[in-house]
């Protein structure tokens, strides 16, 4: 990976010298014992930053923790990282957005190197892949999702990301500002993904470390809830991004199936000319229907999913370029 060196984003008021707008926006559930931390954490690596925490129905007061460590507070009232992400992105306005668990487990320090590689690159997104510091950072089963989604997406579009469930990213306007944020839950880093990969954005990656969470904040995913929620993205993915792949799998064993029931009632039609099983050759009717519905689906489902890209596509180009900071839009 590309190294960088950090950016100054402090303000020269002699020199009068125009500077991105930053934002940290920090998704919070429960997270009492590292909160503070991780804000303390941001404000030293982004003196100049905002820094917002979305608290989405704490019960634990990691609302006013946070606000007496100086993060503006914003509530969100419908449970769900998705939720929390839509509302972030919909809310705040800046240049360049950091996103980060509220957990205190990504590296802050990261923050302005990653910026650096946004402005010099005019990049739209910049992933902070996950190097572990800890044995205990990564959870049961998570490197066989990444490794799932990562394989899936390098399939689906011919390229992909080291890390593709890293909740440690940073956005620039126009990439919020055309992001239709549509899931609910923890999938959201696979649709963040999606979204670079499908408008072929300018993305990078940068290395940053990873470590165990802060004794005391205890980790809200599960294991096997979050597995079947991986299994479904994939489903999901394929349906939507290869419509013809998805359903052309399906018209293909239907097709299979109809053909390997038909093959007894050809030959005894070339022997007898008879068809002794109406019940079979019916069925067989039926399948091969079906193949040939499932084939056009897939046809026509391809034609809307290039035409959602086109729109997606116009919505992201109305917005400046990252290294355009200074034309406000």
């Amino acid at each position: 990976m590309k190294e960088y060196p950090p950016v100054n984003l402090a303000v020269n008021s002699e020199t009068a010298m125009v500077t991105p707008r930053v934002a940290v926006i920090l998704p919070c559930y429960n997270e009492a014992g590292a909160i503070v931390q991780t804000v303390e954490d941001f404000r030293q690596a982004l003196p100049a930053a905002d820094i917002y925490v979305f608290d989405n129905n704490s019960s634990d007061g990691s609302r006013d923790l946070a606000a007496r460590a100086g993060a503006i507070v914003r509530c969100v009232g419908q449970q769900g990282k998705g939720h929390v992400v839509r509302r972030m992105f919909a809310d705040v306005d800046a240049d360049i957005y950091i996103m980060a668990d509220g957990d205190a487990t990504y590296e802050a320090a990261a923050a302005p190197a990653m910026i650096a590689a946004m402005l010099e690159d005019n990049l739209d997104m910049v992933v902070g892949c996950r190097r572990e510091e800890a044995d205990a950072a990564y959870r049961r089963g998570h490197r066989f999702g990444n490794w799932a989604l990562t394989s899936l997406l390098k399939q689906l579009f011919g390229r992909s990301f080291t890390d593709i469930l890293s909740g440690y990213r940073v956005f620039s306007r126009r990439f919020v500002k055309s992001f239709p944020v549509l899931s609910a839950g923890f999938e959201i880093e696979t649709e963040i993904s999606v979204h670079a990969l499908e408008l072929a954005m300018p993305v990078a990656e940068v290395m940053t470390a990873y470590g165990a969470r802060p004794e005391g904040s205890v980790s809200k995913l599960s294991t096997y809830r979050d597995g079947f929620r991986i299994l479904r993205t994939i489903i999901t993915l394929y349906r939507i991004e290869r419509p013809v792949l998805f359903f052309g799998i399906i018209a293909t064993f239907l097709a299979a199936l109809g053909l390997g029931l038909a093959a007894p009632l050809i030959v005894t039609y070339l022997h007898t000319g008879l068809v002794p099983r109406f019940p079979t050759a019916i069925l067989v009717t039926g399948l091969m229907i079906l193949a040939t519905l499932s084939t056009m689906c897939g046809l026509i489902l391809d034609t809307v999913v290039r035409g959602r890209r086109e729109v997606r596509r116009l919505a992201y180009l109305a917005f400046r370029a990252p290294s355009d900071f200074a034309r406000r839009d």
